[in-house]
């Protein structure tokens, strides 16, 4: 006997709460095959992550504005990124669809809420592989100079590429990818531990270079919270397991298994060098400077500085190739639910010989490609708050999760529920309304249009437009599990 996801108009009414998102799985849509275990979701899910990447390139930022206090700020942000987790554990289990977060919350917490939540995560995963790309001039400075925003668009087309191939094939690829940057990360720690200038307690000093006396400044708990959007962002890709839902086998045990593990794996590749790396700066300001291949050339020499930084571009690509699957998926998985106006919708749910999304894929790549040309900080800021309002609304659906006939749904259930998610959301209301007014004037603006298409365009078609569907799962992938 199993346990199956019907669409929600043949459940039970709900009298007494609010309507939740209706689901459909219309007659002629195109679903994703079932080819990749748990091993496999968890190379992809961490080439995500993309640990080194993320360490070098988004990390420098954090030591220049926090210095001695950017361990203890990603340690935070990884603690808060567990609750986070279990909410996206429950409710990927319950709600296993390639469009990740937009479905799981359109059907608990309502189409608008689902339809705002796509829109954020539209920003992040159309911002971050930009980011990401644009960092791999700095480490293949030992071999080549090249201009950043030029060398990010080439990873973002090479990415585009490699994300038209069969999923499976992409497994195997960002495998081999992820044991070279996490070998790197590994040399990073071992190097600085081994050249320690200052002891454990520097990680609570709450230290960074600057004008005060001796020339460093006190970092206060107001820094610290802010830096907390970005600290969120670096272990930001352990949900690409959800998007990854229709491709795992088993998604019932698998999804759960895959974010958590690969939110433990990634908290501990990124979290480790940095406290080493806190420890084993040669002073302060190079600490702040942000520095890690002269630090690592410093450490020991020239060869090993230019293996570590050719092994971070690498993971760079490794992190782009994975990024532009997950986010054409996320465009495959709108159009499939009828986001658009119909000749966009068939355009986008067009799968290719591979099974791959591809003119889903390209619209992913090539304005990647063009975003490298645009200001970092204010890419860095934009998905610092796309990121945390992205959580809260995540949180909020958790909330709602057990509600009528989801309550009783074989799924993946977090401990402490209804506590976590109700810390959560106090948590990254707060972290939000700490930003700065830039990026929420930014990121609102963006929120505004995407709401008023909601009100002129989907909302007057609701019948026909933003179906959310949930594939059918097999048997065995509704098995309850002890996960």
């Amino acid at each position: 006997m199993t346990d199956t996801l019907r669409p929600l108009t043949s459940a039970p009414a709900e009298t007494s709460e609010a309507p939740l998102a209706p689901l459909a799985v219309p007659g002629d849509t195109q679903k994703l095959k079932r080819s990749i275990g748990v091993v496999g979701g968890t190379l992809l899910t961490l080439s995500c992550v993309t640990p080194a990447s993320t360490l070098f390139v988004v990390v420098p930022d954090l030591f220049s504005s926090l210095g001695t206090a950017t361990a203890l700020t990603i340690a935070i942000g990884s603690l808060l990124c567990v609750g986070v987790a279990f909410c996206y554990s429950e409710l990927g289990t319950l709600i296993p669809s390639a469009g990740g977060e937009y479905a799981m919350v359109s059907t608990m917490a309502g189409r608008l809420a689902g339809w705002l939540v796509f829109v954020l995560s539209l920003l992040v995963v159309m911002i971050v592989p930009p980011v990401i790309a644009m960092g791999t001039a700095d480490y293949l400075a030992p071999v080549i100079h090249l201009d950043p925003s030029y060398a990010g668009a080439g990873v973002m087309i090479c990415a585009t590429l490699a994300g038209l191939l069969d999923l499976r094939a992409n497994a195997w690829i960002t495998g081999i990818f992820l044991v070279l940057e996490v070998v790197a990360a590994g040399v990073v720690a071992v190097l600085g531990f081994a050249h320690a200038e200052r002891g454990p307690g520097s990680l609570v000093d709450l230290s960074v270079a600057g004008s005060g006396p001796g020339g460093v400044d006190t970092v206060t708990a107001m820094l610290i919270v802010s830096g907390l959007a970005i600290a969120l962002f670096v272990t930001q890709g352990f949900s690409t397991a959800v998007y990854l839902s229709e491709e795992l086998e088993n998604p019932r045990r698998n999804v759960a298994r895959t974010v958590l593990a690969t939110l433990g794996i990634s908290a501990v590749i990124i979290l480790v060098p940095v406290i080493a790396i806190t420890m084993g700066a040669e002073s302060l300001t190079a600490l702040t400077q942000g520095d890690i291949s002269a630090m690592v050339t410093a450490w020991s020499n020239s060869a090993v500085g230019t293996f570590v930084s050719l092994c971070v571009a690498l993971a760079i690509i490794n992190a782009g190739i994975v990024m532009v699957i997950q986010n054409s998926r996320v465009l495959f998985a709108s159009a499939r639910d009828k986001a658009w106006p119909t000749p966009v919708n068939k355009a986008l749910s067009k799968l290719g010989a591979s099974g791959a999304p591809w003119i889903a894929t390209l619209l992913v790549g090539v304005p990647g490609a063009l975003l490298c040309f645009v200001n970092l900080d204010t890419l860095y800021g934009v998905t610092g708050v796309s990121v945390t309002g992205m959580y809260l609304l995540v949180a909020v659906a958790a909330l709602l999760a057990r509600r009528g006939s989801h309550g009783h749904s074989a799924a993946w259930r977090m401990p402490l529920w209804p506590a976590v998610p109700v810390v959560l959301i106090a948590v990254l209301a707060y972290v939000l309304s700490q930003q700065e007014a830039e990026y929420l004037v930014w990121t609102g603006g963006i929120v505004v249009v995407a709401t008023l298409y909601w009100a002129l365009y989907l909302r007057p078609r609701r019948d026909t437009r933003w179906l959310v569907s949930v594939p059918e799962d097999g048997e065995e992938s509704l098995r309850p599990s002890g996960v």
